[in-house]
């Protein structure tokens, strides 16, 4: 299947810079698969489309406010944006993590960058890839409690002009679910979907009898990678850790409803899971993995009803997927996709991480 299949022309003013001023007031494109119609809502308008036994699988990972700033002893500057922790080989050796770091080029095995007070970084290896293992001595919090302190969120490179401290301010609270787990703070990127959620939104849906089951994926960069060969199968998948806890994989086969993914993240996780469950998952225990499947068409879902998920960019894995779930087990979905986000462009709807959602039925 060819990559370009996948590619789309969206001009740049629809690309959403900051958020809504209230979660639930981002739009909403309602997909009806049986019916091949779509509707124009909002966001808080998600009540009417669900029902009592419906159960919301969702990521409650949560991001690490992992961007921090720091200085070469030239006095040159350095971004370090923290991706995840590394298992060192030394235990002496117990703060350290794979790290993308700018300018890369300047900064050889065995160079230091500092943030005076909070840190100091030594580079001590580099992938192919970009990464570099840093190990950071601090003043005596970890890395991670430092970040808390003084970190920026890792906002996408599509978002823009957010160096001022109101922004800041606002991305550390918006670029967060209402419902993560601090502790699993683990991510790197957010799981888009979930941030249109309320407080009072979800307490509605409580109300109404549809349920919540959480799952945590450590959301990498490798979500924002697009595809860039010729073939979609010849594309190489990222690869991302994965929390299953008992009573959600219990949830997936006892939900009396539907079982409705909260963004593609979730979608990953439950899907490698059931591929896996059978063979490697310990009956009533919890379960540990690492998402390595690629969903594209033609290709059947074991574990998702409906989907939840918000606009994604072009030549993407993510569109890949929402192609396969609009039409599983065919490759229709790939033409209905195009007609969906051309109408979506029609009507002006914000696209990328702080932009609107569709939810698929």
């Amino acid at each position: 299947m060819k990559t370009d299949l996948f590619d789309y022309s969206l001009p740049e003013r629809l690309i959403a810079q900051q958020p809504v001023d209230r979660r639930d007031d981002s739009r909403l494109l309602v997909v009806h698969r049986q019916q091949h119609t779509i509707e124009h809502r909002h966001f808080r308008d998600l009540p009417a489309y669900l029902s009592a036994g419906d159960c919301l699988f969702r990521n409650n990972a949560a991001v690490i406010p992992a961007r921090l700033h720091a200085t070469r002893p030239t006095g040159g500057q350095v971004e370090c944006l923290l991706l995840r922790p590394a298992i060192a080989p030394q235990a002496q050796a117990s703060d350290q993590w794979w790290c993308l770091l700018r300018p890369g080029k300047k900064l050889p095995l065995g160079a230091t960058f500092s943030r005076e007070g909070f840190f100091t970084g030594t580079v001590l290896e580099k992938t192919a890839d970009g990464l570099a293992r840093v190990a950071f001595t601090t003043s005596g919090h970890d890395i991670l409690a430092i970040a808390n302190q003084i970190g920026e969120m890792p906002l996408p490179p599509y978002i823009t002009g957010r160096d001022n401290d109101d922004a800041r301010s606002i991305d550390r609270e918006r670029y967060q679910t209402v419902y993560a787990d601090r502790g699993h703070q683990v991510a790197a990127a957010a799981p888009t979907a979930g941030l249109h959620f309320t407080p009072q939104l979800l307490s509605q849906l409580a109300t109404q009898g549809i349920s919540t089951a959480d799952v945590t994926l450590h959301v990498g960069l490798g979500t924002f990678r697009p595809i860039a060969t010729d073939n979609i199968e010849d594309h190489a998948i990222h690869r991302e850790i994965y929390e299953m806890p008992k009573i959600t994989a219990q949830a997936l086969h006892a939900t009396q409803g539907r079982r409705i993914a909260v963004g593609t993240t979730s979608v990953r996780t439950i899907e490698d899971y059931l591929s896996r469950a059978s063979t490697e998952a310990q009956p009533g225990a919890d379960f540990a993995g690492e998402a390595q499947i690629f969903i594209y068409p033609p290709r059947a879902f074991r574990g998702v009803d409906a989907l939840i998920t918000n606009f994604h960019q072009p030549r993407s894995t993510l569109l890949c997927l929402v192609a396969t779930f609009l039409a599983p087990e065919s490759t229709e979905g790939v033409a209905w996709l195009k007609e969906i986000y051309a109408e979506a462009i029609a009507h002006e709807y914000r696209f990328f991480s702080y932009g609107d959602a569709m939810l698929i039925l």
